[in-house]
């Protein structure tokens, strides 16, 4: 059930134990856990879901990977600096200021995207357009290594597998040369770069907490975003009328509705409890984000897509607390430029494959939406 927590129904109740964990399903409980840090520590974010072999574990020490406590996985005192450094390269303003470049190139993708879809041929709005825009956007705010963004997507979607998906040892070891070649590339670019690495250098002198940061930015940065905006745009395809509502709307109820980012971990520091089930200390704790968005003490029509429904924005999509996501606005702009500028490639299309998404503790990870021209109906899985 963990693995594909987008595709269950509701739990039985706000706590219970599943495999191990104390999965939090009501969005008051999740939200109490995340906005307590000393009680439920964020410790545990990047742990592997699959504990590695030692034939894995060695390749990444060849690689000398470490990921000390840096963004998500710090409840230390260097955190609120880390983050503040972060949160200054993708302050509202910078984001905004992305905003015409961004209109400019994704209205000059959908233009030879509705020529092809004119002409009868399929469309992957995944592969062909939302893939590598959050990615482009990143490299124009922050200063990062001079890779090519094929090598960074697979290097994002292999730390993606690799920590939190169900996977046996020779996959293992294959995702762990995929990451750890990238983090090496990583390690010398926070050596000598500009920009957030210089900023991050000033804050610490361990250079594994500057790789860190860069790491998880790299991750939670962009490919959290295409996911999302594929997700949003499947949503589009397969609901009629939904053009009559305000683009900001849209965004928020995809974000409720369909989160990028289902559950997130948190483990506990100390013997608490949670709607009256006991917390021993060290317990792995799941906060099931996705449900708790669909929360009927929440909103009125929880499982249904109406955009500007009352409660749609009280969604967890990017957290709560002192680990919220810094780059919230940042997905915000991009979806609402993706929906202004190329939401008319839904219209009137057919799915012809919708989203396919594999076993994955937190990320949805879509890997195409193929349309094609037509009445829309609902896709078929690979």
């Amino acid at each position: 059930m963990l693995y594909r927590t987008w595709e269950a129904g509701p739990a039985a109740g706000g706590v219970v134990r599943v495999d191990g964990h104390l999965l939090v399903t009501r969005h008051h409980l999740v939200r109490r856990v995340l906005a307590d840090p000393v009680t439920f520590a964020p410790d545990n974010a990047l742990d592997a879901v699959t504990p590695m072999p030692t034939s894995a574990l060695r390749v990444l020490v060849r690689h000398g990977f470490r990921l000390p406590p840096t963004l998500a996985n710090n409840g230390g005192a260097s955190h609120p600096a880390i983050r503040a450094a972060v949160a200054d390269v993708l302050h509202p303003h910078r984001v905004a200021g992305q905003r015409p470049w961004l209109t400019a190139l994704v209205r000059d993708r959908a233009a030879g995207l509705a020529a092809r879809l004119a002409a009868g041929e399929d469309v992957d709005l995944y592969a062909d357009l939302a893939a590598d825009l959050p990615l482009l956007v990143l490299a124009r705010m922050v200063d990062l290594p001079d890779a090519g963004a094929a090598a960074v997507k697979e290097f994002a979607r292999a730390a993606l597998e690799l920590f939190w998906a169900p996977v046996d040892p020779g996959r293992q070891q294959d995702l762990a040369a995929a990451v750890g070649a990238f983090h090496a590339v990583l390690r010398d670019f926070a050596a000598t770069g500009g920009g957030l690495a210089a900023t991050l250098r000033r804050l610490t002198a361990d250079p594994d907490v500057v790789v860190g940061a860069l790491f998880f930015l790299l991750v939670a940065g962009q490919e959290t975003t295409s996911q999302f905006l594929t997700l949003l745009l499947h949503r589009l395809a397969v609901t009629p009328g939904w053009r009559s509502a305000r683009t900001a709307d849209l965004v928020e109820e995809g974000l409720r509705l369909d989160p990028p980012i289902v559950t997130w971990r948190r483990v506990a520091a100390a013997d608490t409890e949670l709607d009256g089930v006991a917390v021993p200390r060290g317990s792995s704790v799941v906060l099931w984000l996705a449900r708790a968005g669909r929360d009927p003490g929440v909103v009125a029509d929880p499982d249904t897509f109406r955009p500007g429904q009352p409660g749609s924005r009280r969604h967890l999509a990017f957290g709560a607390g002192a680990h919220r996501c810094v780059g919230a606005q940042l997905t915000r702009m991009e979806a609402a430029v993706v929906v202004d500028t190329a939401g008319h490639l839904v219209d009137g299309v057919r799915v012809v494959r919708e989203p396919w998404c594999p076993d994955n503790l937190s990320f949805r990870m879509p890997d195409a939406l193929v349309v094609r021209s037509g009445t829309s109906t609902p896709g078929r899985r690979r």
